[in-house]
């Protein structure tokens, strides 16, 4: 899909407007959709509300004074954000963070797909025993992961080892449910740990508890957040939601609303695994 040709009054100006301009689920999206926009020649004005509603809307303003021809909005999370489309002269699409309004045009990764394809990955490899260590449960991202690997552990007739521990996206929350998942349920051989810090924290207190992975317990983390899952002992096995992927696509679709042929509804794009050593023996994947 190329770019718009410019209609009279159009500007070649689009807004990219995020609440989290330095976070990694913002960055890569921010960076999809600006080589989209590259191609097609359109100049982009970024603004960040922090997270703010009040910022927000003084960013929203500036980027209409400057007669911009859409605009994508950036989601810190895939939390579900007010529509912002009503009050506004040009199109909207929503990128990582879907609108409340069925009617727009949201674009978000398919966390219940991923988490059911993780989780068939360690039913592969005949692990039996899975345990789920996820984050606070107020994120929809945490209950649709969970949702997936319901789905994934129901249709193998596979029962989950222990309950769902649910605390914080951190490192030290997968230190500490480790030592009460390993209390617990010592006979658990996999986890599915819905970040990659929290995965990265998990394998740390395993092996602490004279744990291997993967030939003890296989562990798969989710981000790619290769900062982590590169560089944990063994790497992570993972999940990519390919972010750069979902920005531009979320700027494709602009364009096609610009031109008048939106396309409404939250659309969940394909994630991807990651294979590497926390689910397989070195030289095997």
């Amino acid at each position: 899909m190329h770019g718009p040709h410019l209609l009279s009054g159009q500007t070649g100006t689009v807004g990219l407007l995020t609440s989290d301009s330095v976070g990694r689920f913002g960055i890569p999206v921010l960076l999809g959709a600006e080589d989209a926009f590259g191609a097609g020649e359109m100049a982009v004005l970024l603004c960040d509300a922090r997270g703010d509603a009040i910022r927000e809307q003084h960013h929203i303003r500036a980027l209409l004074s400057r007669r911009v021809d859409g605009l994508i909005v950036v989601g810190e999370s895939t939390n579900p954000r007010p529509s912002i489309s009503k009050d506004l002269p040009v199109p909207v699409v929503y990128a990582y963070g879907p609108s409340e309004d069925p009617d727009d045009v949201s674009f978000v990764p398919d966390d219940v797909g991923a988490a059911e394809m993780a989780v068939n990955h360690l039913l592969a490899l005949g692990r039996r025993r899975i345990a789920h260590i996820t984050g606070p449960m107020h994120y929809k991202a945490a209950r649709d992961r969970e949702e997936g690997l319901r789905r994934a552990l129901a249709a193998a007739g596979v029962e989950q080892a222990g309950g769902t521990l649910s605390g914080v996206w951190s490192q030290r929350w997968g230190r500490h449910a480790a030592e009460m998942l390993l209390m617990a349920e010592p006979e658990i051989d996999a986890v599915f740990c819905v970040s990659d810090q929290i995965a990265a924290g998990f394998v740390e207190a395993a092996r602490e508890r004279g744990r291997r992975v993967p030939d003890d317990i296989a562990v798969v983390g989710y981000d790619n957040w290769e900062v982590l899952s590169t560089e944990t002992r063994p790497a992570l096995t993972t999940v990519d939601m390919n972010l750069e992927v979902l920005g531009r696509t979320a700027a494709q679709h602009l364009f096609a609303a610009i031109d008048g042929k939106a396309t409404p509804g939250v659309h969940a794009l394909p994630c991807q695994l990651v294979i590497r050593d926390s689910t397989a023996p070195p030289g095997i994947s």
